[in-house]
């Protein structure tokens, strides 16, 4: 490294991160993303993965992405405008399409990169974005991206946002106004209030926009968030993760023909990204089949969150305002809530700690995250050591 100003910043920076209880450490996984994971030579219970329906080692998807791969190669080759468009792409937007209730669908090579394409196609100088004050991060980086006016309303508080866009409305300033929010809220569990959104689209002409991508294969029998309140025509823009519930990887925009259309000719990461590998789309499309086929995976992740959220609050611990199986187990303090997890993975339980700039300083959490892989007595196990841990520490009686 040359520059020496620029090492002395990585070293105070990182200093001061390890003071904070900010820093978080990264370890490489021996084996398969499961509901038990292998970590230096030792098995945990896993909950910490967005792998709600255990599909990421689901062996039909894993022959899906071999079947995949020997016929089409181990990658696509080129942008999707050049030459790196397969039959088989096409096909897994016509079964996302089908599968939100909506006219057409657009592959991405993330869910984040979804939101930095899509918002950024869509509004531009002169536009409005209304956008609820805990957005995914991915969400707060597209709306960068416009330099459009950012206007927050507080957290799902539909008297602010409705006093907010009738004010820009209003004001006459803007040619576009669109309302962006994440379908499930992915720290807190909570539902984005679609219906009341809806009303007041239509009162001020608001373009509606959804992440969901922690409600897709989750609620509405897999379709998400809009389709779970029965409003897959009312929103304008669904973005998905093929990352989360289809345990693969990619993301993908629904919406009308003209929109997709739209987003093919003028956002940015569909122009100049490689094309998602056949591998991770055919295991997708057969990740897709399986939840229009049946909803046996998502009861098991309902039953299993369900028994979850129970156990800890019977131990007497908060699970916040969660209304889904994303289970925050709230303890505040960062410095806190990092030992907490700590402690856990000593116990044989791996939860990693949710600390500030993630969410706000002071509401550190730990995130667990059941699917329906998991047996009732890994849950058991977990609820064993939260006990032990949470004694311990004194956190509860």
């Amino acid at each position: 490294m040359t520059s020496r100003t620029f090492a002395a910043f990585l070293q105070r920076s990182l200093e001061e991160l390890k003071e904070q209880g900010l820093y978080n450490t990264i370890e490489p996984l021996e084996g398969p993303n499961g509901p038990t994971i292998a970590i230096r030579g030792r098995e945990l219970v896993n909950l910490s993965s967005n792998n709600y329906l255990g599909l990421a080692t689901d062996e039909r998807l894993v022959e899906a992405a071999v079947r995949a791969a020997r016929t089409w190669g181990a990658g696509s080759g080129a942008v999707r405008t050049i030459n790196g468009t397969l039959r088989l792409h096409e096909e897994l937007e016509e079964k996302l399409a089908a599968f939100k209730g909506t006219e057409a669908a657009v592959s991405f090579p993330s869910g984040f990169a979804c939101n930095m394409a899509a918002i950024s196609a869509v509004m531009g100088p002169g536009d409005a974005i209304l956008s609820d004050e805990l957005n995914h991060a991915s969400i707060i980086d597209g709306i960068r991206l416009t330099k459009s006016t950012t206007i927050r309303y507080r957290h799902s508080d539909m008297d602010d946002l409705r006093a907010k866009a009738r004010e820009a409305r209003d004001s006459g300033k803007y040619e576009k106004i669109m309302v962006v929010t994440d379908g499930v809220f992915s720290m807190d569990g909570d539902v984005a209030k679609l219906p009341d959104i809806v009303d007041i689209a239509d009162a001020h002409d608001l373009i509606v926009y959804v992440d969901d991508a922690h409600g897709s294969g989750v609620l509405g029998g897999g379709a998400g968030t809009a389709k779970h309140f029965g409003l897959s025509d009312k929103i304008d823009l669904q973005i998905g993760t093929l990352s989360k519930a289809v345990g693969v990887v990619g993301g993908y925009v629904a919406g009308s023909r003209e929109l997709v259309d739209w987003l093919k000719a003028r956002s940015r990461p569909f122009l100049f990204s490689t094309a998602l590998p056949p591998a991770a789309v055919g295991a997708s499309i057969a990740a897709i089949e399986l939840l229009q086929e049946s909803r046996e995976l998502q009861e098991r992740l309902w039953r299993n969150a369900a028994y979850l959220q129970q156990g800890l609050r019977e131990l007497g611990f908060s699970v916040g305002a969660t209304e889904t199986p994303i289970t925050p187990c709230m303890i505040g303090n960062e410095e806190t809530t990092q030992l907490f997890s700590r402690r856990l993975y000593e116990e044989g339980v791996y939860a990693k700690a949710i600390v500030f700039p993630t969410v706000p300083r002071g509401t550190g959490r730990v995130r667990n995250m059941p699917s329906a892989a998991h047996t009732t007595e890994l849950l058991d196990a977990a609820l064993a050591a939260y006990a032990k841990v949470g004694r311990e520490l004194r956190l509860i009686p």
